[in-house]
């Protein structure tokens, strides 16, 4: 019998939290709601935006099966045992970004909570995504696949940060009390920044 080594329990311990946190998120969406979680404060936007509403719950659906199917792009034994079903998954991966989720996270980002600010932020991480998500595409295509990894590793870096800026939400409404709107300014750029800086920090060290 093959032993498990730490470093797969490790990461199964690691995409069962994260997998766990995702579904937390959207169950609150479920069953389909315009006065459901965070859509309480949005209802400006929900009755006077008719497309805000159905674009807000393609991004939330789109978000809980890019992460799953990202999760499994960087599986080494997916890729090498199931390299057909890698294939199928970072395809179908990429199409959800590009066609549901970038797109719709650029719209909600037009509508976000704490000002300029925090709008522009959400617009800068949906354009990056849909960008990095795109080259990966072009460059497997073209058969680069050292450039296309670590496109891919940036896209899916900044999917986590679906996680990750509410983590930081958590830590500093814990830790420092700040206002509301603090809150979203803040966490609109440090929720995707440090993810983005981890995956160029590990891709220089050719870490990953």
């Amino acid at each position: 019998m093959k032993r498990i080594s730490y470093k797969q329990v490790a990461w199964l311990l690691f995409f069962a939290y994260f997998f766990m946190l995702m579904v937390q998120i959207t169950l609150r969406y479920i069953p389909f709601s315009s006065e459901a979680s965070f859509l309480q404060i949005k209802q400006t936007e929900v009755t006077g935006i008719s497309a805000y509403l159905p674009v807000f719950y393609i991004h939330v659906y789109s978000a809980i099966f890019v992460l799953l199917a990202g999760f499994t792009q960087f599986n080494p034994k997916i890729l090498a045992k199931y390299p057909k079903i890698h294939r199928l998954l970072g395809y179908l991966y990429a199409g959800v970004v590009l066609i549901l989720a970038a797109p719709s996270g650029i719209f909600i980002g037009c509508f976000a909570n704490g000002g300029l600010m925090a709008k522009t932020s959400f617009v800068i991480l949906g354009v990056l995504w849909f960008w990095f998500t795109f080259k990966a595409v072009q460059l497997i295509l073209n058969r680069k696949i050292k450039a296309h990894k670590k496109m891919m590793y940036r896209s899916f870096a900044l999917v986590t940060s679906a996680i990750t800026l509410r983590l930081w939400k958590v830590i500093l409404v814990y830790l420092f009390h700040p206002a509301p709107m603090d809150v979203y300014q803040i966490i609109a750029w440090l929720g995707w920044i440090p993810n983005l800086l981890l995956a160029e920090w590990l891709i220089k060290r050719k870490i990953i």
